[in-house]
């Protein structure tokens, strides 16, 4: 048989320690656990749980006898000492019946095992505190990375070194009516750009110059190319705010310095994100890894737009502690957003010239099965413009992949050098969606 005693270890950090005791002529494997809330040393709990252990063995004899009135001075807690031959031993009287005779209790015990033990009695060190800090977080209004995500959810990510344990996220409509929305157990991946990211063509492989991270907490690898082009690497670069996260993927992460990386062989402009796509990422730029640590918040789809406090801190915290982090932000659902059209060409025609382009989507876009990607929303819609900087000399909205710009209506326009035709997909839920331009 053998036994645990759990308890409060002393004079260290106060943790909940365990000492262990087994019988060594005992062959069964039961082991008894207990706790107990006390603070004590290693010794004291080894001592405590080897005499509790040999009492299990040897109380099981008992006594129960009567005492003369001569002998009124025994009392519990007194020892005797029996030399019969079918019940010697050492007894400890644990209880007293007085009335016509004194009716006491006793059992057997060993007294080997009150004696102190020889035993070293280290004391385990003792760690520093560390404080919890406020901790960074950055929302990101991204689009749709899996299909399986709510189109309309932000995610959420958030870190902090050191990492303080759960984070807690409230959210109000006014200044005061906060509640709790959930609650992020791991750390996320966040760096920022030691170097600058210039533009380069999306989704095909970047193999210009790489570019480096470095990390707050966490670490990078490389992927094989079989992995990149299953989704694998996926992160986002962006200044901070909600929108505006370009999503990349990186097949190379070579470690130069302790928490740097130099990120190669990357794809930009991930899941329709070519739109983010800014001409340089400037040095300082946000960097997150998009693992399982970043999740999306709750969050209904009819908030979308609307501006809401949030709070951000560690759970084991009241919400105005010091160290959470107060923000406001209004998010639109970038994953309801249509992608822009591409292949957008002008060609000659009777009527002047024509406008075509090829429409991409959202939703299922990487099966080859059907005939066309699905349009991913509820009416196929789209809206031209011809602009000159921020004036807009004509808009027009058709239902189909082209339009007519006829002989008359461009010279009612007059569009000078540099103008440019804008082409947009339009989402009865989220409005505008992002737009291409061709220059005319």
């Amino acid at each position: 048989m053998g036994a645990v005693q759990r308890f409060v270890e002393a004079e260290a950090d106060f943790e909940v320690a365990s000492e262990e005791s087994v019988l060594p002529d005992d062959r069964t494997h039961a082991v008894a656990t207990s706790e107990l809330a006390l603070s004590m040393t290693r010794p004291e709990a080894r001592q405590v749980v080897e005499r509790w252990l040999a009492e299990a063995r040897i109380a099981r004899d008992t006594l129960r006898f009567a005492l003369p009135p001569s002998r009124g001075d025994l009392g519990p807690g007194d020892l005797i000492r029996l030399d019969q031959p079918d019940m010697a031993g050492t007894y400890r009287i644990d209880a007293v019946e007085i009335g016509p005779y004194r009716i006491a209790e006793a059992q057997c015990i060993e007294p080997a095992v009150y004696r102190p033990l020889d035993m070293v009695d280290e004391v385990p060190p003792a760690f520093d505190f560390v404080p919890p800090i406020p901790p960074l977080p950055l929302f990101l209004d991204l689009p749709l990375l899996s299909g399986q995500e709510q189109e309309h959810a932000p995610h959420l990510a958030v870190t902090a070194a050191p990492w303080p344990g759960a984070m807690a996220l409230y959210a109000a409509s006014g200044g005061e009516d906060f509640a709790l929305v959930g609650l992020y157990g791991r750390p996320a991946t966040v760096g920022t750009l030691v170097t600058a990211l210039p533009a380069a063509s999306p989704a095909l492989l970047d193999t210009g110059a790489p570019v480096q991270i470095r990390l707050s907490r966490g670490t990078l690898q490389s992927v094989s190319l079989e992995r990149l082009l299953a989704g694998a690497n996926l992160a986002a670069i962006g200044d901070g705010s909600p929108e505006g996260w370009e999503v990349i993927q990186f097949a190379t992460a070579e470690l130069v310095a302790p928490g740097e990386f130099m990120l190669s062989r990357r794809v930009r402009g991930r899941n329709g994100s070519d739109a983010e796509m800014a001409p340089t990422h400037p040095e300082g730029s946000y960097f997150v890894l998009l693992d399982q640590s970043v999740e999306q918040i709750p969050f209904a789809s009819g908030d979308r737009g609307v501006q809401r406090n949030y709070r951000i801190g560690p759970a084991r915290r009241a919400i105005d502690d010091p160290t959470y982090v107060a923000q406001a932000h209004a998010f639109r659902g970038q994953g309801l957003r249509p992608l822009s059209p591409v292949h957008l060409r002008l060609t000659p025609s009777s009527a002047g010239h024509d406008l075509t382009w090829i429409r991409r989507t959202r939703i299922d876009g990487d099966t080859w099965d059907g005939f066309d990607v699905p349009l991913g929303e509820e009416n196929e819609l789209y809206r031209v413009r011809v602009r000159n900087g921020s004036t807009i000399l004509r808009e027009a909205i058709t239902s189909e992949p082209r339009w007519s710009y006829t002989t008359a209506d461009r010279t009612t326009d007059a569009p000078p050098i540099g103008a440019e035709l804008e082409v947009t997909q339009i989402s009865a839920r989220y409005g505008a969606g992002a737009s291409a331009r061709l220059s005319l």
